[in-house]
């Protein structure tokens, strides 16, 4: 056996892989228990084309929401992993708030298989960013996090410091829809636009909730002259 493999060996012994969720012993590095995993609601790319929202109805595939019907979304279209429930805040809010960095490679994995086409089509990869002074109490970006995983397994660009918020917006946790678009109002800017100018640009961020946003962060870059605009999400709010 190869000596590295030997460390590993050991070091799995010693410390081995445990469910993000419930701490259980897991085999290999899936992340989550069997019953964890078998708790949280995975999209598949059969929802809506726009918002990526599930149908409610079979037959309504390939079809646009009532959503995206009433009021399109400003970016082209929109990929989640899985549902934002009380499950899945099992495993976004201690990664989102608690220094839960380490769930990183499994929340990106779960984007990298949901994402394929619109990774595949992006020239340069971007973070919904956070204020500098609540990247300060924070100490980091879970969204910039997302994003420079995606960009290394993908070998796309990631340009960390293109997106800029210059409001420091407060926290929307509990606002409705409309609270949320004049909260995020002009809160964007774009720094560098030469690089923006014609590339299909790709969003990433942890939660889609209304799209409040990711539809102000994709106005400013297509007024930056950005050709196309998706975003990709770990999870979305079923809505």
């Amino acid at each position: 056996m190869p000596f590295t493999n030997i460390i590993s060996f050991i070091f799995n012994l010693v410390m081995p892989a445990r469910c993000l969720i419930c701490g259980r012993i897991v085999n290999g590095k899936n992340g989550l228990c069997g019953d964890c995993f078998s708790k949280i609601q995975f999209l598949s790319r059969q929802g809506c084309p726009r918002c990526a929202k599930p149908y409610d109805l079979p037959e309504d595939e390939g079809r646009l929401c009532s959503n995206c019907l009433k009021e399109p979304p400003i970016f082209h279209s929109l990929r989640s992993a899985f549902i934002y429930d009380k499950y899945s805040k099992q495993l976004i809010l201690p990664f989102k708030h608690a220094d839960r960095i380490d769930m990183t490679p499994f929340l990106g994995n779960l984007m990298l298989h949901v994402g394929k086409d619109i990774l595949e089509n992006a020239d340069i990869i971007l973070a919904v960013p956070l204020h500098h002074k609540r990247l300060i109490k924070r100490k980091y970006n879970q969204a910039a996090l997302l994003a420079h995983y995606l960009a290394k397994e993908t070998n796309k660009k990631f340009l960390p410091n293109t997106l800029k918020r210059i409001i420091h917006t407060k926290t929307q946790g509990h606002d409705n829809a409309e609270q949320r678009k004049r909260n995020v109002k002009n809160a964007f800017s774009i720094k560098n636009k030469d690089k923006i100018k014609g590339k299909n640009v790709l969003i990433i961020d942890d939660v889609y909730t209304t799209g409040a946003t990711l539809n102000e962060c994709a106005k400013e870059l297509y007024n930056a002259g950005a050709k196309c605009v998706d975003c990709l999400t770990a999870a979305r709010v079923k809505h």
